[in-house]
């Protein structure tokens, strides 16, 4: 009895030392001010597309007569942060015998890209770092965030800094330059949550069922088809789909963009004739953008019947679905 009792005791210890000094998040986004007060019971990942702007020193104009220091370019990093290049955590995959890029990766394939970048699995929470200087960065956390929900991270366990490094250095914070080369990592991808996963079957059986409702995400432009991305086949939108616009998901706070509020969600929702109970499937071109809106629906607003359609408009019309918009 003794003896066992003693185990239990060791058990206990060791998984007291495991979660000792893990952080509890305020929920899917936290200031520059709580991820200082809390760096070390956190686990942070830096998301870019331009990596090399990582170890650069940030920018700054003064202005002659206030002598007042704005941020002009972003630079660096927060110290201790782990840098992922977000043009590799997406794969182009084969699809009906169509290679289409960009696509959501495999668990072998994104827990590769996650380990080689360093990330370990651990018990402390991750905090996702964008640059935050527009919503394409700000959009490459929501990306990392929802691959990371999928497979297998839980909602209590991932944040994202709301303006990222912009917003970090607006609050005076310091950033470090210094080059990164990570060790091994040890990450996992876990179960794969596929109740936030819209497939292309699922797209077209909430178009014919009309049950769904759909956001598409991208510049009004592209939404009408006045312009097309080249890695479209089609221009246009999903018929009877919504606009949530690129310029509608974060507003600019100086050098930063950063998510709102609940409220400020459902009045933009209002205008835009946008449901925020309703079923909802989120779209763009590649899955990018439409993750920040579905970040917004899903997260922010808590819309848990809101699914992210990762194939988006370049598997959509590649595989010769129809779209609507200005006629060509």
């Amino acid at each position: 009895m003794k003896l066992k009792h003693l185990i239990g005791l060791s058990i206990i210890a060791v998984a007291a030392a495991q979660t000792a000094g893990a952080a509890t998040l305020p929920g899917p986004l936290v200031t520059p001010q709580w991820l200082n007060a809390n760096k070390d019971a956190v686990t942070i990942i830096d998301i870019r597309d331009e990596p090399k702007t990582f170890s650069e020193e940030p920018k700054f104009e003064v202005d002659d007569k206030t002598k007042v220091k704005t941020l002009v370019k972003t630079g660096g990093h927060i110290e201790g942060a782990i840098p992922v290049d977000f043009g590799k955590i997406r794969q182009e995959r084969t699809v009906d015998g169509v290679k289409i890029k960009a696509q959501l990766p495999t668990a072998e394939y994104f827990t590769k890209v996650m380990d080689d970048s360093g990330v370990n699995k651990t018990d402390k929470p991750i905090v996702i770092v964008p640059t935050g200087e527009s919503v394409d960065s700000m959009d490459m956390a929501t990306r990392l965030y929802f691959q990371l929900r999928y497979f297998g991270e839980p909602r209590e366990k991932l944040a994202i800094l709301n303006g990222g490094v912009n917003a970090w250095i607006q609050a005076g914070f310091p950033v470090s330059a210094e080059k990164v080369t990570p060790a091994k990592g040890n990450w996992t991808a876990g179960a794969e949550d596929k109740a936030i996963l819209a497939t292309m079957q699922q797209v077209k059986e909430g178009l014919q069922g009309g049950k769904d409702q759909f956001i598409d995400a991208r510049p009004t432009a592209q939404f009408l088809g006045i312009v097309k991305k080249p890695v479209n086949k089609t221009g246009g939108h999903l018929p009877g789909a919504r606009s949530f616009p690129t310029d509608a998901i974060v507003k600019p706070v100086g050098a930063a963009h950063e998510f709102m509020s609940a409220d400020d969600y459902k009045k933009i929702y209002a205008e835009f004739n946008i449901q925020p109970d309703a079923p909802t499937v989120t779209y763009c071109n590649t899955g990018h953008l439409a993750s920040g809106a579905w970040f917004v629906s899903h997260e922010i607003l808590g819309n848990k019947n809101s699914k992210l359609y990762t194939g988006s408009m370049i598997e959509w019309t590649n595989l010769g679905n129809p779209t609507v918009g200005l006629p060509h």
